[in-house]
């Protein structure tokens, strides 16, 4: 099948799904990129594989082929892939695993984008999304996960009522603070935690902070005031993957 017109159905609709409610409505997102579209054909989650003309695509789908106009409409990159995919959003699951990141306002999406990829990395199984947390399918998002977030349990939901069920669990809650609480090279970890990373300027809240077991923090050089949230995230996520 090739496409060429810019006025097709099937151009406005990709091209709407850079629009978060129409995302969600629609419960389908874009992916730009070889290595992202491979991972979504792993997970079974596309929809529509878009190829430029006469790109070769290692899958058994069948791809629609487009112009590159219509590429350029539907991307948002200056210099578009010529590789892109409509994804399913999964309906939400229930809190599952024994390991879970929950992200108090994040709202850069390179951020979150990194911040997913260190969780697949350490064994994460659950992402819970805070209030004011970026959408984790936004375009800038998606590109920073380079597909990871298709291996991972990402819900949305309020962490004030999300962090007592896990205690009821058995889950042991740790929140993170720039100075103060336990080095976290010293935590006595138990198999079973939730770890919370916070908003890139103000860090969690005071009220989540006080539903946490224990608080911890980085411990490093006093010339450096703060890391980026991201690599924080990730230095810690590491720590605490040794460890359990």
């Amino acid at each position: 099948m090739l496409i060429t017109s810019l006025d097709n159905a099937k151009v406005k609709h990709w091209w709407k799904l850079n629009q978060k409610r129409y995302r969600h409505q629609q419960k389908q997102f874009l992916v730009e990129g070889m290595h992202g579209v491979l991972e979504a054909c792993k997970c079974n989650r596309v929809l529509d594989l878009i190829l430029e003309q006469d790109v070769i695509f290692p899958t058994q789908l069948n791809p629609i082929y487009v112009t590159k106009d219509i590429i350029k409409k539907i991307s948002n990159l200056t210099s578009p892939p010529d590789v892109m995919a409509v994804c399913a959003i999964k309906d939400e699951e229930e809190l599952i695993g024994s390991k879970y990141l929950l992200l108090d306002g994040i709202q850069d999406p390179i951020n979150l984008g990194v911040i997913i990829r260190s969780a697949v990395a350490f064994n994460i199984d659950t992402i819970v999304l805070g209030a004011n947390t970026v959408d984790c399918y936004n375009p800038k998002v998606v590109r920073a996960t380079q597909g990871m977030l298709f291996h991972l349990n990402i819900i949305r939901q309020d962490l004030l009522n999300v962090i007592p069920i896990l205690k009821q669990k058995g889950i042991s809650v740790i929140g993170t603070k720039v100075t103060h609480g336990e080095d976290i090279r010293n935590l006595n970890l138990k198999d079973n935690y939730a770890l919370v990373v916070g908003n890139e300027g103000s860090g969690v809240s005071d009220e989540t902070l006080a539903l946490c077991d224990d608080i911890i923090y980085i411990d490093m050089s006093a010339k450096c005031e703060s890391l980026n949230v991201g690599v924080a995230a990730s230095i810690i996520l590491y720590e605490l993957n040794k460890r359990s």
